[in-house]
């Protein structure tokens, strides 16, 4: 058995994996598509079954574009969005679609069908809102098994599995019903810190005091890279790896991100407080670490144990940035279908506006990217996005304007989040981002000079799938615990420091960004007991 580890990413849209050395190179990397069904408004769901065999491709074809053989891989895990997977007892397939359909058994990440039932949540006032910002989300599963439970009640008399997806893919691959302490802590309001970690009172305020014998959740959750087992003969084959190859507790994806790019400073628990992580792609989370709890009002945790041991987790976001700026892009009379070459021409023509405007173009519009509600701070999942500045101009230009000033307002975002963390006692001035954004140097450009941070760039070429390597390579005992293998396999990055002359012109625009908040505020006063 050599020393290899691979690493596997589920996002939204696709399931990508990458083999990778015990110093953390990225030797071969593949990908694979997955679908997505959206039967009405709110609703999204995955087919489990379809993402388990783009993972198999994706494995299959990293390890041939490394060069390697399954033999030479020790250890594997997984990191994937935060969506909700159920099964039967047998372990089949059960549907969470309202058409009926048993291959959609997975409710995706985004779906907000379970709005009112997140609400319901919140409105207990049990103490585990204390541990998730407050404010209880409809992208967490609680509400999203509640919804179930009241819609579906076949696939919830039917089930025999509750899965996170992460915690998916580990029990395809090794048989083992385990659940991370990363996804259970941060979306099952598990309680990493006390014993027993689930709240059964909260369960049984809530209608789902049969939730952890109907879904086969285990009393205690296991850490970040425990080692699962081997690789079943089946998943093996499935993979092309073999039954040596050990199989590590996972992650949720952007959690994989922010130890791919956190995990440097792993023996720094007193400094590392300083940074902050910022994983940018179709949405945005920011993650931040502490040696001692820091709630924080509108913003996720404080989580135990969800990241590095012994570290606590706050954990922000903003649900559609990426996405925004496509919306943006099919939205306007000039933008068409968005293409990674559209975003690319529209990127140019605004570096050409500037240089006779500079960041004074389009100063009078602005853009609140709550277009899907406000993650944080707001904690506010009925939050709308606001457009001011809006003229009768449809050219090819005024889109350019407009995507300029949109990813303002998503910048402008990231600071609002990070101001209120700092005011918690942290003293974040580094930002290092990862993702899809990295491709977009506006936004990375706006994350410095709007955000006023240093901004580092990871030399890892995908520090996500080097997140959940490092995971294997604790499984596979390449290293002896989490906190080693992150400071063996990070990279490293470039800085790139805040512009001091843009800062004024920001400054103004965040006054205004704070000012849109306070009149949308006004406004849905106003119309209340209106049509919503």
């Amino acid at each position: 058995m050599g020393d290899l580890v691979v690493g596997v990413d589920v996002g939204t849209g696709s399931a990508r994996a990458g083999v990778l050395g015990r110093d953390g190179k990225l030797l071969g990397r593949a990908e694979h598509p997955i679908d997505m069904n959206q039967p009405q408004t709110n609703h999204s769901e995955h087919d489990s079954e379809q993402i388990w065999a783009a993972v198999g491709s994706a494995v299959r074809g990293a390890l041939a574009a490394a060069g390697a053989a399954g033999g030479d891989v020790a250890g594997i895990s997984f990191d994937a969005t935060c969506s909700l997977v159920v099964r039967d007892p047998a372990g089949g397939q059960l549907s969470v679609s309202t058409g009926g359909e048993a291959r959609w058994d997975t409710i995706v990440w985004l779906d907000h069908r379970a709005l009112a039932e997140a609400e319901e949540c919140t409105a207990t006032g049990h103490r585990v809102l204390d541990y998730i910002g407050g404010v209880m989300s409809p992208e967490m599963e609680t509400p999203k098994l509640m919804w179930l439970k009241r819609h579906l009640p076949q696939c919830w008399e039917g089930a025999g599995h509750f899965f996170d997806l992460a915690d998916f893919l580990t029990w395809k691959a090794s048989g083992k019903a385990a659940r991370s302490q990363c996804t259970v802590t941060c979306k099952w309001t598990y309680l990493g810190h006390e014993n027993p970690g689930w709240q059964q009172d909260f369960f049984e305020q809530v209608g789902l005091g049969d939730l952890r014998a109907r879904g086969g959740l285990p009393e205690r959750a296991s850490p970040i890279g425990a080692d699962l087992g081997p690789l079943s003969e089946a998943a093996a084959a499935e993979l092309g790896l073999t039954t040596a190859c050990r199989v590590g507790a996972g992650l949720i994806d952007a959690h994989a991100g922010a130890l791919g790019v956190l995990g440097g400073y792993a023996g720094d628990p007193a400094g590392i407080d300083r940074h902050l992580a910022l994983i940018a792609g179709t949405s945005s989370c920011v993650m931040a670490l502490s040696a001692e709890p820091r709630p924080t009002q509108g913003v996720w945790g404080p989580y135990f144990g969800a990241l590095l041991p012994d570290c606590w987790l706050n954990e922000g976001g903003q649900s559609a940035t990426g996405a925004l700026l496509d919306h943006i892009i099919r939205w306007h009379s000039a933008g068409g279908s968005p293409s990674a070459e559209g975003h690319r021409r529209i990127t140019q023509r605004i570096m050409e506006l500037r240089r006779d405007a500079g960041l004074d173009l389009a100063g009078r519009l602005h853009v609140l990217p709550d277009f899907h509600g406000n993650r944080s701070p707001l904690a506010d999942p009925h939050a709308v996005g606001v457009i001011s500045g809006l003229t009768l101009d449809s050219s090819f230009d005024s889109l350019c304007k407009l995507y300029w000033r949109t990813a303002v307002g998503i910048a402008l975002g990231v600071r609002h989040i990070l101001e209120a963390l700092n005011a918690r006692g942290y003293g974040i001035d580094t930002l290092h981002v990862t993702g899809g954004h990295l491709k977009n140097p506006l936004l990375m450009e706006l994350y410095a000079d709007a955000v006023g941070c240093k901004v580092i760039e990871p030399a890892a070429e995908d520090a996500v799938l080097l997140g959940s390597g490092m995971v294997a390579a604790t499984a596979a005992g390449i290293y002896d615990s989490l906190r080693s293998a992150a400071e063996g396999m990070q990279q490293g990055g470039q800085e790139r420091h805040p512009n001091p002359a843009a800062r004024p012109r920001f400054d103004r625009d965040y006054a205004v960004f704070l000012k849109m908040h306070e009149q949308r505020r006004a406004l849905d006063a106003l119309c209340q007991g209106g049509a919503g």
